[in-house]
């Protein structure tokens, strides 16, 4: 009987490919569009959920999903599939369909989808222009600029990602509060995760009311950005909203981390993090001294925030047994 090969595991440097912003921006600008369109379609089909949660995409081990959709009487769910450099989507009736990721104008892309969920029965409505995006307005029915695509680069992007999620989530479980779930936000395309301190925050004079929203309560916030024009290559992030008093001029780590007074975050380079002898505790260091910094000036009440989980010692053992060959 013939036995089908098991893939092994990634190396360090598949697992933390190189991503310079110079080489790839131009197939993040279209991917960037690519996500918003389906953004859009879970934006209108789901209910408002605190903090917009509701909108956020999620990684999977193979890329990006929608998460459930519901519509009449069932579901659907699409995703990203950066390994087969697939779209695919998925009904609760047991249809599939597919369509390819590649090099296409945005427009094209945005006709292909939309003709696809109608196929599949499902009528929804978007507002076509894109958001978070500085300077640009042109309607994803009319944009024909934004059409480069290269499937390698995606997936060097999403194997960051991938990295940054298992690190994040290790991250959250470390705080009791209330906390956002580890999720991907296709308007500003970063992967984030949210600490709230339990306090409502002032409120913003002249705010929108999807910033109003996001930020009712005290919180801190870190996450992963991809690259931008601005920033540069792709980098760690933390930031407190509001500012606590010497929040900025705090001392985190690591030495490479810093803040940046234009974007009010600290900021952690990923080509730092990769290189590092042991990038998850590089990260996790990063991550717990810039929360720390935040908590600490803002005076939460950390006691209450980052209460042990209740959990059998049978449970307990077998944790720290898994995590140990893990890190192994």
């Amino acid at each position: 009987m013939a036995v089908a090969s098991t893939p092994t595991m990634e190396t360090r440097e598949e697992a933390w490919p190189a991503l310079p912003f110079s080489e790839w921006k131009d197939t993040l600008a279209t991917l960037h569009r690519y996500t918003q369109v389906l953004g859009k379609v879970r934006l209108a089909l789901t209910p408002p959920e605190n903090h917009w949660w509701n909108v956020s995409f999620r990684v999977t081990p193979r890329g990006l999903t929608t998460r459930m959709i519901p519509y009449a009487r069932g579901a659907f769910q699409v995703d990203f599939d950066f390994l087969s450099s697939e779209l695919r989507f998925e009904t609760s009736q047991g249809a599939v369909r597919v369509m390819e990721l590649e090099a296409r104008p945005v427009a094209e892309f945005y006709r292909d989808v939309m003709a696809m969920l109608r196929s599949l029965g499902i009528d929804v409505r978007i507002w076509d222009h894109p958001v978070e995006i500085p300077d640009d307005t042109t309607p994803f029915s009319e944009d024909r600029v934004h059409s480069a695509y290269v499937p390698e680069q995606a997936r060097r992007w999403w194997r960051a990602l991938l990295q940054a999620q298992v690190i994040l989530e290790e991250f959250r479980a470390r705080f009791t509060g209330k906390c956002s779930p580890v999720q991907f936000f296709w308007g500003s395309f970063d992967l984030a995760v949210t600490r709230f301190g339990g306090r409502p925050a002032p409120e913003r004079p002249g705010a929108d009311a999807v910033t109003l929203e996001a930020y009712c309560e005290e919180v801190c916030s870190a996450g992963f950005w991809p690259g931008t024009q601005a920033l540069g290559d792709a980098a760690f992030y933390c930031y407190a909203a509001p500012e606590p008093e010497g929040f900025s001029a705090a001392r985190v780590h690591p030495s490479a981390a810093r803040y940046d007074a234009a974007f009010k975050e600290f900021l952690l380079p990923y080509e730092a993090v990769r290189q590092a002898d042991e990038p998850r505790a590089f990260l996790l260091d990063f991550l717990q001294s810039t929360y720390e910094a935040c908590a600490d000036r803002a005076d939460w009440d950390r006691e209450g925030l980052e209460r042990p989980l209740i959990l059998p010692e049978s449970l307990k053992a077998t944790r720290a047994t898994e995590g140990a060959t893990a890190r192994e």
